[in-house]
């Protein structure tokens, strides 16, 4: 990166906020999918493989504040109301649940990335990123997993493309 660039601020948080309105003002509900380290501040018991996917909806969340340097907001997991913290730079993707079409983001760089929690550390460590455009479903936890407050959502659309696991968003390119 040179100097001037060093000066830009990110577009990311930008391109976050545009996403969530274009699900928002469409009827669809905006999932993100984090990478998780210390820095991040969400229910660990759900973060599978170094990541996890939260329902970013009006309906799922209260407070919900889209910073520039932070996402913040509280949700239910398991019936339990949670404060949830990401970094920006650790939103790894942004989709519509119903229909996977969005945007992903490069990952943290590895220096970012500071150690996860033990039972990421009981399963070897976190597996390693792929591409979070290429790979057909997003392996982390869904809200069914995680029970968000105001999911009445329909059933996911069935299986439907090579390499898409059965009842999972596909993750698009927005261009």
């Amino acid at each position: 990166m040179s100097p001037v660039d060093a000066d830009i601020p990110s577009t990311r948080p930008y391109l976050i906020r545009a996403l969530h309105e274009w699900c928002s003002d469409n009827g669809f509900s905006p999932y993100i999918a984090v990478q998780v380290d210390a820095s991040v501040q969400v229910p660990m018991e759900f973060v599978k493989n170094g990541e996890i996917v939260l329902n970013v909806g009006i309906d799922a969340t209260s407070a919900l504040r889209l910073g520039n340097d932070f996402i913040e907001f509280k949700a239910r997991f398991g019936g339990v109301a949670r404060e949830i913290v990401v970094p920006i730079s650790h939103v790894i993707a942004i989709y519509a649940r119903e229909n996977g079409q969005g945007m992903a983001f490069p990952a943290p760089a590895p220096a970012m990335l500071s150690a996860l929690k033990p039972q990421d550390e009981a399963s070897g460590g976190p597996q390693p990123l792929t591409d979070p455009v290429s790979r057909s479903p997003l392996r982390s936890v869904t809200s069914e997993d995680a029970e968000t407050e105001g999911d009445d959502l329909p059933p996911e659309p069935p299986n439907d493309g090579p390499g898409r696991a059965p009842g999972r968003p596909q993750l698009k390119r927005v261009k």
